[in-house]
C-alpha cells in the first residue's frame, strides 16, 4: 500500500479506493430491520434490480448470486481425507419483456470455473462455455407459450429446479447420472384447469447435444415431452419448483409429473453432457417425479430410466473391459424435510443408482442428512450436509459440505 500522500497525488486511484470503501461499508452495514437510506425503487431481496421503460416498451430485472462451498471427503477404504474451498456457482441473470409483456426473455450467464469449464474443444469453438440460458418466451394465446432458444429441457423435476433453490447443497446422484440438461431448440408449453385440478403439458424439439455447440448437428434431433398434474391446485409462489416448504402451504399441495425423452443418434456420453464420441447411439429416457408440501413439510421423489438402442459400449481395452460408453441405467431418489418457524430446516435424502455398466456408477447408495438456515428464503441462506456413499454394500466415503448462498 503506497503512502497516503502518494494516494492524494493520484486522484483516479484515490477515487476508486474511496468508491470501494463506501461500497464495502454499505454491504457490511446491511442488517435486518429498518434502513435509513432511501431506496431508488421498490426492489427487495430476491427480486433483483428492476426497471421499466417510461413508455413500457421493455423491462429488465437483474439478479446476481454466488455460492461459496467447502467440501471434504473422507475415503473410508484408504483412510485419507481431501478437501477444498471453491466458488461453486456465480451467476448473472437478466430477464423481462420486450415490446409487449407477452414477449419475455431470459439470459443467464455462468461466471465460475465450475460453470464455464469444458469448453476447450472443437465443438465449443475452443471458448469458455459461459451462456447458460438465452431464450425468448412468447405467450401467443391464453395458456399457451412457445419458447425459442437455449434453456433447460422439460426433464426431471430436480434438474429444472434452479440450483439456487435446492433443499440440499447440491442435486442428487440421480440427476448427475441421468438428467437431460440444457439444449437449444423450441418448446411449447400449455396449462389448463378442470375445477381445482391443474394440468400442464410441455413439448420440446432440440439439437440433442447440449448448450453452446458451435458445429453442425452430428446426429439426429431430440424430442422431449412432459405432463404434470396438480390435483389440489397450484402451489404458492410456484412452490412445486423450489426445495423446502418456505411458503408453509396452508392446504396440502401435490404435483406429479412424467417425462419422456428420445435423443436420436446422440454423440455425447450423457446426451447433453459428457465427452463427445465418434460413434452415436439413440438414447431414451423416462422420468417420473412428485412434489408434496404442507405446513412446512415437503417431500420429493424421482425415478429415472435411461437406455440406449443397441449396446451403450463405445470402446474396450485389450482385456475386453469397457473404457468408454454412454451413461445408462436406472436411479431412484427420495428426500423430505421440515422447515421450523425460525427458518431452520432438517432434511434427509436417499439415492440409489444402478448403472448398466461397471465403468459407470454401479450399484451406489447414498444417504444424506442436511441442515439449512434460510435468512432471506433461497436468496440468502446457509446450508450443510453430510453424505455416506456405499458401493456394493461397502462404506466407501463420507462427504461433508458447507455452503453459503448470497444474491439479490
Amino acid at each position: 500500500m503506497p503512502p497516503f500522500k502518494n494516494l492524494c497525488s493520484n486522484r483516479p486511484k484515490l477515487l476508486l479506493q474511496a468508491t470501494l470503501f463506501v461500497f464495502c461499508s454499505f454491504l457490511i452495514g446491511i442488517a435486518p430491520g429498518k434502513v435509513n437510506a432511501q431506496s431508488v425503487n421498490k426492489s427487495r431481496v430476491g427480486k433483483g434490480v428492476q426497471f421499466v421503460a417510461a413508455d413500457t416498451s421493455f423491462s429488465l430485472r437483474l439478479n446476481a448470486r454466488v455460492q461459496t462451498l467447502y467440501m471434504g471427503v473422507q475415503d473410508l477404504q484408504e483412510d485419507s481425507y481431501s478437501d477444498r474451498f471453491l466458488v461453486r456457482r456465480a451467476r448473472l441473470k437478466m430477464e423481462g419483456f420486450a415490446y409487449h409483456p407477452n414477449l419475455e426473455y431470459k439470459i443467464e450467464l455462468g461466471l465460475s470455473n465450475s460453470d464455464i469449464g469444458g469448453g476447450i474443444s472443437r465443438e465449443f469453438n475452443n471458448t469458455a462455455n459461459i451462456i447458460l440460458d438465452a431464450v425468448l418466451r412468447w405467450q401467443f394465446a391464453p395458456n399457451f407459450e412457445v419458447w425459442f432458444g437455449q434453456t433447460k429441457l422439460p426433464g426431471n423435476r430436480e434438474r429444472v429446479i434452479s440450483s439456487q433453490k435446492l433443499q440440499f447443497v447440491d442435486r442428487s446422484l440421480l440427476n448427475s447420472s441421468y438428467n437431460i440438461d440444457r439444449d437449444a431448440g423450441v418448446q411449447l408449453h400449455h396449462t389448463f384447469s378442470a375445477g381445482n385440478v391443474v394440468f400442464r403439458e410441455m413439448l420440446a424439439l432440440s439439437m440433442g447435444e447440449g448448450r453452446n455447440i458451435a458445429v453442425d448437428n452430428r446426429g439426429g434431433y431430440e424430442y422431449t415431452g412432459r405432463v404434470e398434474v396438480l390435483p389440489f391446485g397450484e402451489f404458492t409462489a410456484d412452490g412445486d419448483y423450489f426445495g423446502a416448504d418456505l411458503a408453509r402451504e396452508k392446504t396440502p399441495k401435490l404435483s406429479v409429473g412424467v417425462s419422456y425423452d428420445y435423443n436420436d443418434r446422440a454423440s455425447r456420453q450423457g446426451g447433453q453432457l459428457g465427452s463427445f464420441f465418434d460413434q452415436e447411439r439413440t438414447l431414451k429416457a423416462f422420468f417420473a417425479d412428485a412434489m408434496f408440501k404442507y405446513r412446512g413439510f415437503s417431500a420429493m421423489a424421482e425415478y429415472a430410466d435411461k437406455e440406449s438402442v443397441g449396446t451403450p459400449v463405445v470402446e474396450t481395452n485389450e482385456f475386453g473391459s469397457v473404457t468408454r460408453a454412454f451413461q445408462t441405467g436406472t436411479g431412484f431418489n427420495i428426500q423430505a424435510g421440515y422447515v421450523f418457524k425460525n427458518n431452520y430446516e432438517i432434511a434427509g435424502r436417499y439415492t440409489s443408482i444402478n448403472a448398466e455398466l461397471l465403468t459407470q456408477r454401479d450399484d451406489l447408495r447414498q444417504y444424506t442428512l442436511g441442515l439449512s438456515k434460510y435468512i432471506a428464503g433461497h436468496t440468502v441462506k446457509v446450508q450443510s450436509d453430510i453424505s455416506l456413499l456405499r458401493a456394493e454394500e461397502i462404506n466407501n466415503e463420507l462427504m461433508y459440505r458447507f455452503q453459503v448462498e448470497i444474491g439479490f
